[in-house]
């Protein structure tokens, strides 16, 4: 299953349009509470700007959303803001763009592409990071055996694109995995066929990871 993206970090993009300043800000978050605090942060910061106009995504699929317009005309600025979002297929993250009007009116069509550029503008200039599902396989072996098993799985999660952690060593070693799902049962018939059968992983839990790009 293909999961929406979000951002490594929080970003600002700044756009000027007939005088009027539109100054968007991305963060990611966990929650709606989350991002109510980052909205409410920038109200502050800005205390002197006249909208701040917000949109948010926040749940694995994306399955909270929420848009706000802030006295901007409806439809305006946080449905376009949103769109955006909803078209780069990004989730967990809020959008707040603060105005600082120009004296010149844009129009409802100039308003919808000045917030959409805005946050638009922000994407661009962030670091994604892709969404997956990892799961959690331990393998534990004798000290003996540790060298032989942690440099073939350097190169087996290499090659499936899977996360070794540092081993830990304890009265046996643990090599830990993050793998995904569905070669699961190719990594426990690899390690099966290392080691003869004297070797077998223990599965954990299914959860979402964020993975660099």
């Amino acid at each position: 299953m293909t999961l929406p993206s979000t951002i490594a970090a929080p970003v600002q993009h700044r756009l000027e349009v007939k005088r009027s300043v539109f100054l968007a800000h991305l963060a990611p978050v966990a929650s709606v509470e989350d991002a109510d605090a980052v909205v409410a942060a920038i109200r502050k910061e800005h205390w002197d700007a006249r909208h701040h106009c917000t949109a948010l995504v926040v749940g694995p699929q994306a399955e909270r959303q929420r848009s706000n317009d802030d006295g901007e005309p409806a439809g305006t600025a946080g449905a376009p803001m949103l769109e955006v979002l909803r078209h780069r297929d990004v989730t967990d993250l809020v959008a707040v763009v603060t105005r600082w009007f120009g004296g010149t009116l844009l129009g409802a069509g100039g308003l919808v592409r000045a917030y959409g550029s805005a946050v638009a503008g922000g994407l661009d200039a962030a670091t994604l990071v892709d969404r997956v599902h990892l799961t959690s396989v331990a393998v534990d072996a004798p000290h003996a055996e540790a060298g032989r098993l942690v440099a073939y799985l350097h190169q087996w999660a290499d090659n499936h694109h899977a996360v070794l952690d540092e081993p830990e060593y304890g009265a046996s070693a643990r090599m830990s995995l993050q793998v995904p799902p569905e070669l699961v049962a190719t990594l426990h018939a690899d390690v099966a066929a290392l080691t003869g059968g004297a070797v077998m992983p223990v599965d954990g839990e299914t959860r979402v990871v964020d993975r660099p790009r």
